[in-house]
């Protein structure tokens, strides 16, 4: 059990790792494809838009098939494709080669999620999520200053890296990973997108989705462009930022580790409302500090933030209906990189057009604000029974 719990958390951090990597990396990548700051935040988004089209359909579509064969080919993909993004040559060439890693990590990511109830007996479950889901906290930790630090020698050190840990990883799911084949009433022939008719139905799901949506697309909006605000304002190169990133990913780790004390402690609502708007207010403050040290600090609060608020997210629209928890997932991760796409493509928009970190906070402070609101009036956060009975009907 030791050995599936460490592959899924290698299969995560190597996954979250690449998902971020770009966002340090976007001024020496500006520089070298000539690229404007209106289009930079492509480079981080055709990831995000390859995993958002894909894992609609990756996810019903591998309860009919089995998991081992899907994660392994799905790794294997993922490798190639992030291998690939250490020789573009221009704007381009690393779109579609992230894109595809996207597609690659759409297909992987759920996998993990749809196995551990499969693998692991009930009382284990939630401690083995648990350390997978620190897998995407280490990745920001650690696997992101370490990118940034290879990125000094060369800025294709890092896809190279990545790639090549994925491809041991891959290596890793076909000696240790069991056969996942789905029993004969998983190969019902329910139409694909017809899964999704309970969540899109339900008030309450369609809300609370809005407010997830709401929730990624300001926080992707603003991280996607740190590494280039650090640098504009601050003057920091590549292995600074890196630096910084490592201590911002504590601040998710302790989130993470914390988060189920902190929710007993004050309620899933009362976390939810004082977290988020602690992070408004911050988000309103960053473009006005006046040292990297103050910067740290604020931005440590949002990611602690992050780190309690997206767990329990996940768990809340998990939750909305037992029956289709895969279908959930694979909406919830969709949506996820779909506001990823647009908030970063936004904020390249509105930092280049404002010229400044400014109209990005206030953007993202909006985006919080409206997600709280969503949460708040869709009921998922006080009418929790009421909400499973409804998506059941």
């Amino acid at each position: 059990m030791k050995k599936l719990t460490a592959l899924f958390f290698l299969i995560m951090f190597v996954i979250g790792t690449d998902t971020f990597l770009i966002s340090p990396l976007i001024p020496t990548l500006q520089n070298l494809f000539h690229i404007s700051t209106e289009y930079s935040g492509w480079m981080v988004g055709a990831y995000a838009l390859g995993y958002a089209v894909f894992a609609l359909i990756a996810g019903p579509l591998s309860d009919g098939w089995d998991r081992k064969k899907v994660m392994l080919s799905g790794m294997v993909c993922f490798s190639v494709s992030t291998i690939l993004c250490g020789f573009a040559t221009g704007f381009w060439s690393m779109f579609l080669f992230r894109f595809l890693a996207g597609v690659s990590a759409a297909f992987t990511a759920p996998q993990v999620w749809a196995s551990i109830p499969a693998l692991f007996p009930a009382p284990k479950i939630a401690k083995v999520s648990g350390i997978v889901m620190a897998g995407l906290a280490a990745s920001q930790a650690f696997g992101i200053p370490i990118g940034s630090l290879l990125a000094t020698t060369h800025w294709s050190y890092p896809f190279f890296t990545i790639g090549v840990c994925s491809l041991l990883v891959a290596i890793f799911i076909f000696y240790a990973l069991p056969e996942m084949k789905p029993k004969q009433d998983q190969r019902s022939k329910i139409p694909i997108f017809k899964r999704y008719v309970p969540l899109l139905t339900s008030r309450i799901a369609r809300r609370s989705f809005l407010a997830h949506f709401l929730f990624q697309c300001g926080f992707f909006a603003a991280f996607s462009f740190i590494g280039k605000w650090m640098t504009d304002r601050f003057h920091l190169s590549i292995d600074q930022v890196g630096y910084v990133m490592f201590f911002l990913g504590l601040g998710n780790m302790v989130g993470s580790i914390s988060g189920a004390y902190v929710i007993k402690r004050l309620s899933r609502f009362n976390t939810m409302v004082v977290g988020f708007l602690v992070s408004i207010a911050c988000f309103i403050a960053l473009p006005h500090l006046p040292s990297v040290s103050a910067f740290e600090g604020v931005y440590f609060l949002i990611f602690v933030n992050m780190g309690i608020a997206f767990p329990l997210i996940l768990g809340l629209l998990n939750s909305l209906n037992p029956t289709i928890r895969g279908t959930i997932s694979s909406l919830a991760n969709s949506i996820m990189y779909a506001a990823t796409t647009l908030g970063s493509w936004i904020a390249g928009l509105i930092y280049a057009t404002f010229n400044g970190f400014s109209a990005v906070g206030i953007f993202a402070a909006i985006c919080f604000a409206g997600s709280l609101l969503s949460f708040i009036f869709s009921g998922i956060l006080t009418t929790h029974s009421k909400t499973k009975k409804e998506l059941a009907s």
